[in-house]
């Protein structure tokens, strides 16, 4: 076989080792680096050094969308915040090296990733999923001033519709019975320590009476006028009598003139015309009452108007991304052409995002996801060799250790067996014995 020194993973740490203290970093330094983000092993790439630039080239497009990603974080978090801030560098820093680290995942070659269709579906769809949350930031910030006029737009309306509403929920009341027009809830409706609507119903009902007793007043004067023009007509005759020569009024004359008197005490006509005057008095106190009342009414209402509408306005004084999200909708809704360019911006961004896969699984398969794939399935084999002679060790130990322990209690058994058999003989032998001795001893007795 043909060894190749250079190629060799000794080598290749020996090329690749750690730089000095005292040296500035190199050209193979910074690609080393690059590198490491798409998770590449360098002892095997070494062994087909030509790969080594796409892989080069592949993880400066992982830290260029890293990079885009915390621009797009930075804009978030600053329009969040509501200006520059050195706390949006917190969110842009963790966001941008929670991406680099998502896309060096991502892109990481796996053995054996062309036969699993899976994986790579998944891949794709959480790199375009995150594109999108990208890409939408950036969007906004590219039609930011666009948008702002949308916004100061839709909130000028929104305060003038407050203001309508607010007029028209709170009518100057004309009775205590206040009734709220339709389509007012209490959004709209102000409170107010007073009102002048008992006034208005008090002149009302003032004014009622006072028509009714003008007309009747009319009425009255009227046809005493036409019985004082009786009187007066008939009054002026004089006639001259007889036997006294002098000249006295007719009969008539004083009857008109009862008749006037009559009218004048039965209809009370002056009674009326007093009360009347009294009246007409009291509505010019009540209306100039009123018109105080009105006056005040009408300044508690517009304070209470610009007290809303200044709290209304508190609340635009920034605009969230939900709000520049949905002028940005309204925008584009409004304008096809505007809505064309929103969206092909918005699909740039994603595919700028989705680019370190794209570039990775569309390359086609590597000599080093190849040498991979082969050193992965060897590991496995490897190791499944090394488990199984683990096992046949550890099979074979129990084996002779069940032997051992067979032997053990086979030599114990017999051990007891030979006790007991030992323990019987010399049972019988003392038993012999005292046998043998009883017989000496019943000898003797016969002889004596």
């Amino acid at each position: 076989m043909t060894d190749f020194p250079t190629n060799h993973p000794r080598t290749c740490r020996r090329t690749t080792g750690t730089r000095g203290p005292g040296r500035r970093p190199s050209a193979a330094d910074v690609g080393r680096g690059l590198r490491a983000l798409t998770g590449v092993d360098e002892e095997l790439l070494g062994r087909v050094r030509y790969e080594r630039s796409k892989y080069t080239a592949l993880g400066g497009v992982v830290l260029g969308t890293s990079v885009i990603a915390g621009f797009s974080m930075w804009n978030f978090a600053t329009e969040a915040l509501g200006g520059f801030s050195l706390m949006a560098l917190v969110p842009t820093v963790i966001w941008m090296l929670f991406v680099l680290n998502l896309d060096r995942w991502l892109v990481t070659p796996a053995p054996n990733a062309r036969r699993r269709t899976g994986p790579l579906v998944t891949r794709l769809l959480i790199a375009l999923l995150l594109g999108v949350v990208i890409a939408e930031p950036l969007v906004l910030r590219i039609f930011q001033t666009a948008i702002v006029e949308r916004v100061a737009d839709e909130r000028s309306s929104t305060i003038d519709a407050l203001r309508t509403n607010l007029v028209r929920c709170n009518p100057v009341p004309s009775t205590m019975r206040t009734v709220t027009p339709k389509g007012c809830d209490r959004t709209y409706v102000l409170s107010f320590g007073a009102t002048p609507g008992e006034r208005g119903e008090e002149l009302a009902a003032l004014r009622s009476d006072a028509g009714a007793l003008q007309k009747r007043v009319d009425r009255n004067t009227s046809r005493l006028e036409s019985i004082d023009s009786e009187v007066r007509d008939e009054c002026r005759r004089l006639y001259r009598v007889a036997g006294t020569g002098l000249y006295q009024r007719s009969s008539e004359c004083l009857r008109l003139r009862d008749k006037a008197q009559d009218y004048r005490r039965t209809h009370r006509t002056s009674e009326n015309e007093t009360r009347l005057a009294g009246m007409n008095s009291r509505i010019s106190k009540i209306e100039t009452e009123l018109a105080s009342a009105r006056g005040t009414f009408l300044k508690a209402r517009a304070d209470g108007i610009e007290h809303r509408l200044a709290e209304e306005r508190a609340k635009q004084k920034q605009i969230g991304v939900l709000e520049r999200i949905r002028a940005l909708d309204a925008l584009a809704s409004g304008n096809l052409v505007l809505f064309v360019g929103i969206w092909l911006v918005r699909l740039l961004f994603v595919l700028l995002d989705v680019l370190p896969v794209l570039v990775k699984y569309l390359s086609g398969e590597t000599s080093y996801d190849r040498m991979l794939t082969s050193e992965s399935n060897s590991a496995v084999k490897i190791h499944g060799e090394e488990v199984r002679l683990a096992e046949r060790r550890a099979m074979a130990n129990l084996e002779i250790a069940q032997d051992a322990i067979e032997q053990d209690v086979r030599r114990h058994r017999a051990e007891s067996e030979a006790a007991l058999r030992e323990h019987a003989a010399a049972m019988n032998i003392r038993v012999r014995q005292a046998v043998n001795a009883l017989e000496d001893e019943i000898r003797r007795s016969s002889t004596v």
